[in-house]
């Protein structure tokens, strides 16, 4: 999808030579990193005020200048949805901040989003020729938020041209990130799209999983915003497979159809106790804080206000949930993870804040049993001491028991946040696709097509659990590839081609 040759051309600009000669590239090298200005952790532990505080100008202008502006950028390989990152930093080094955004927008729906919450350290920063020279990565992640904030907070809020209207319609099951950047690429493309949400708030996972001190909500809805004036339309609570099915959608008029409807459906690990009162998944707790206000006064959301809590898990969802736990009064807040703190799958930066905001680490450490009082609400955990032996399938040191290492720790609330799968209402709805052992959509990887010529599917449907970067990227190639299939009439199934 990347443009390589107007890569090229933009590159080449007169702008753009003159700043590369302005500093030699040892010099840029020299720059330190910048450093994200954070809220005091005492004060944030018990608040839900964002925790990182956004660049200044002068601190992205400086982080700016370190971009050596490379003529093959390998950060560009990291992204899934193919920002063109040297174009939109040169911009800020040149002090154009508005077409920094808008060079953001050309791929990312979302840019405001994935610079606060996407894993760039893994991502575009991991590939960023500075680590090769013992540098520091270029702070990408940091300069894409500065760029959108700075267009957001100033009232010059772009919104990216969409081509005349094509006169076909395009359904989209599900309003998370995979879905959002899908529509806004379809959008563009001149379809008319609708976006069916079961929830009565747009936006997913962005909405129910991700605390505000993370990603604050309004963050989310100016983003929407822009993807409405581009045309698209949002309908909420309904299912799509219980309020519409896919032979509605097909009598609406619909010729495509993308389901990106993320994996709602909690883990748990089948352990004795886990029904006691007390013990819930991680989606249940965030979406009762996050979603339906459940940590504020004036709403009716009732959720368990533990003061010993233990969230089981080492993913970034664990971090929220734990780091929730504090903010709604936990006293002892714990992870319980059963590798080390190296093999944890949670962004680094999130681990550190929640460490700052007092969250005990129990690392090598499993539950094996939770036990109850005498009216049925948990008391404690039995967990179960473990050491790491040989690396398994995903390439970590698996966790071994050790033999009579048993602990017992009190506890009055429990949180599993050991991962998710697909709801299974939308594959048994649409009659024909080919689910994997694990609930999964199987689609073709180039073109995230399924077994119903116009369906296609992306995000945690496909991949049953993913970044939010990730998904987007699944949304952009899906929309590309149903594009080009509609252009050249391959979505057999569709009753207007």
């Amino acid at each position: 999808m990347i443009d390589r040759e107007n890569l090229k051309v933009r590159r080449e600009a007169p702008w753009r030579e003159a700043l590369r000669r302005s500093m030699k590239n040892r010099e840029r090298v020299a720059i330190p990193r910048v450093k994200m200005p954070e809220l005091d952790a005492a004060r944030r532990s018990r608040s839900y005020e964002e925790v990182n505080l956004g660049l200044t100008a002068a601190q992205a202008l400086s982080e700016a200048k370190r971009c050596l502006d490379c003529p093959d950028p390998s950060c560009m390989a990291g992204c899934p949805v193919e920002i063109d990152i040297p174009g939109f930093i040169k911009n800020i080094e040149r002090n154009d901040l508005l077409e920094a955004a808008r060079v953001l927008k050309e791929t990312s729906a979302l840019p405001a989003v994935c610079g606060r919450v996407c894993p760039q350290e893994k991502q575009c920063e991991s590939l960023c020729i500075h680590l090769k020279m013992k540098s520091s990565p270029v702070a990408i992640g940091y300069l894409e938020r500065f760029a959108a904030d700075f267009e957001r907070t100033g009232g010059n809020l772009s919104v990216p041209a969409c081509a005349p209207a094509c006169g076909q319609r395009i359904a989209v099951v599900g309003s998370g990130p995979a879905g959002l950047s899908f529509a806004g690429d379809m959008a563009r493309f001149g379809y008319g799209v609708t976006v069916y949400e079961a929830l009565h708030e747009i936006g997913g996972v962005l909405k129910y999983g991700i605390p505000a001190f993370r990603l604050p909500n309004g963050i989310v809805d100016v983003e929407i915003d822009i993807l409405k004036q581009m045309g698209v339309r949002f309908v909420k609570n309904c299912i799509v497979g219980k309020t519409i099915s896919y032979e509605d959608l097909h009598d609406e008029g619909y010729q495509g159809i993308f389901i990106a409807g993320g994996a709602g459906l909690p883990n748990f690990m089948n352990l004795p106790g886990e029904n006691l009162a007390g013990v819930l998944s991680a989606n249940e707790y965030l979406t009762r804080v996050n979603l339906m206000g459940a940590n504020r006064a004036e709403t009716d959301t009732p959720v368990f206000f533990g003061r010993n809590v233990a969230v089981i898990g080492g993913g970034n969802t664990a971090m929220d949930s734990i780091r929730t736990a504090r903010r709604l009064g936990a006293e002892r807040a714990m992870i319980v993870y059963r590798r080390s703190e190296e093999e944890m799958p949670a962004r680094i930066e999130e681990v550190k804040h929640a460490r700052e905001e007092g969250v005990i680490f129990l690392n090598l450490y499993s539950p094996v049993e939770y036990i109850g009082d005498e009216k049925g609400h948990v008391k404690q955990m039995v967990l179960q001491k473990m050491r790491l032996g040989e690396p398994d399938a995903s390439g970590r040191r698996r966790p071994v028991e050790i033999p009579g290492a048993i602990e017992t720790v009190d506890v009055d609330m429990v949180v599993v946040a050991i991962g998710v799968s697909p709801n299974p209402l939308v594959p048994s709805a649409f009659k024909g696709l080919q689910v994997s052992k694990w609930g999964t959509i199987i689609v073709d990887p180039q073109t995230m097509r399924t077994d119903l010529p116009d369906v296609y599917a992306g995000g945690d449907m496909v991949r049953g659990g993913a970044t939010v970067i990730l998904a987007m990227g699944d949304g952009r190639k899906a929309a590309a590839a149903m594009h080009d299939a509609m252009k050249k009439h391959l979505v057999r199934h569709s009753p207007l081609v």
